[in-house]
């Protein structure tokens, strides 16, 4: 296990401040925050490449605090995959396997097996000039990997790819998480969170404002700061029935969307896309449920409406809309909203 005590550090204008964590061996744990949060130092703390001022790191009960990188059993893959651009992808590979002292036959024989792994192997004659954005994160990947570090600590390794190659590498980290490797992932992106991790700390101008499971997070946020940075009200387990229908919290039918391969996930919604109405107007809109309002209350769209169709849904409607509707808690309405509204974030929880 990896744990954070107090870990604070001034830089320059930048202050993170006692921050608490804990990491469980084999878990894949994502520290979410936008640019600037902190997240990135955080890394580089466990890393040992920067010292906190206060605070200590330790790492199965042994404080690693003042540790140099070599020493601690962590690898780390940077978001600009620092490649040696003069050495093939065999060599970038390697190199650290090399500065280990294994002869240079063993290493390019571990080499080898790693670039396997990660799906590289028929580059490894190549420069890294000449390989995409992707081939690139799995040159450094496998290069980390070689290793054979219990903790990789991964720097927004999604942050440069396309959507198709994101959900290609978002499959590999899973997999290598599941060799037993401990993850901690830092980035921006909700989504990207919600389809890797075990575990979510939201970091927000150097201060944890909370740690949990994905639907802990998102779906009873702690703050309004997370509240408005995912945007999201409207958020649900989801199991598989069939092509584009799932099962939101085993209660109820949603129609949705989704290239998806995956089983298990989650359905996410907009609260703007939720349409209210005291009749059932059949529309356009494949979803529509009957169901009772059970709070209301101001919020900046208008007024923000929960909805039981047995699972709690929330809208936004404007005052107009309310009162026009002559809305109140008790009265039975109906809700409508697109499959194309409904977006379906997979999970691999198998």
């Amino acid at each position: 296990m990896l744990e954070l005590k107090n870990i604070s550090i001034r830089l320059g204008d930048f202050t993170l401040d006692d921050i608490c964590l804990s990491v469980r061996d084999k878990e894949y744990f994502v520290i979410l925050g936008i640019s600037g949060a902190g997240k990135s130092v955080l890394l580089e703390i466990v890393a040992g490449l920067v010292t906190p001022d206060t605070g200590s790191v330790l790492l199965n009960g042994s404080d690693i605090t003042n540790s140099k990188i070599h020493d601690r059993d962590v690898g780390i893959v940077f978001q600009d995959y620092a490649v040696f651009p003069h050495m093939t992808v065999l060599e970038n590979i390697c190199y650290p396997i090399r500065n280990t002292g294994v002869k240079k036959k063993q290493a390019r024989e571990i080499g080898k097996k790693y670039a396997i792994e990660m799906g590289i192997g028929h580059l490894l004659n190549r420069m890294p000039p000449t390989l995409s954005g992707g081939e690139l994160q799995r040159v450094a990947l496998a290069r980390t990997l070689a290793l054979k570090p219990s903790f990789l600590l991964l720097d927004e390794p999604l942050a440069s790819s396309d959507v198709q190659l994101q959900d290609e590498l978002r499959a590999l980290l899973r997999n290598i998480n599941r060799k037993g490797i401990t993850i901690i992932h830092v980035t921006h992106n909700y989504e990207e969170a919600l389809s890797l991790a075990e575990r979510i700390a939201v970091i927000y101008k150097g201060k944890v404002l909370e740690t949990g499971t994905p639907k802990e997070v998102f779906h009873t946020p702690k703050s309004e700061f997370i509240a408005n940075f995912t945007g999201i009200r409207n958020f649900f387990n989801a199991t598989y029935i069939e092509e584009n229908l799932s099962l939101a919290e085993g209660k109820v039918a949603i129609k949705h969307f989704n290239n998806s391969k995956e089983k298990m996930g989650y359905l996410m919604l907009r609260s703007e896309d939720v349409i209210v109405s005291t009749e059932n107007n059949p529309s356009s809109a494949l979803n529509n449920f009957e169901g009772k309002v059970i709070d209301f209350f101001p919020c900046t769209f208008g007024i923000e409406l929960l909805v039981d169709i047995n699972i709690e849904v929330t809208a936004h409607i404007t005052q107009d809309s309310f009162e026009k509707l002559n809305l109140s808690i008790g009265k039975m309405v109906w809700i409508s909203f697109k499959a194309t509204a409904v977006k379906f974030i997979s999970h691999d929880q198998l």
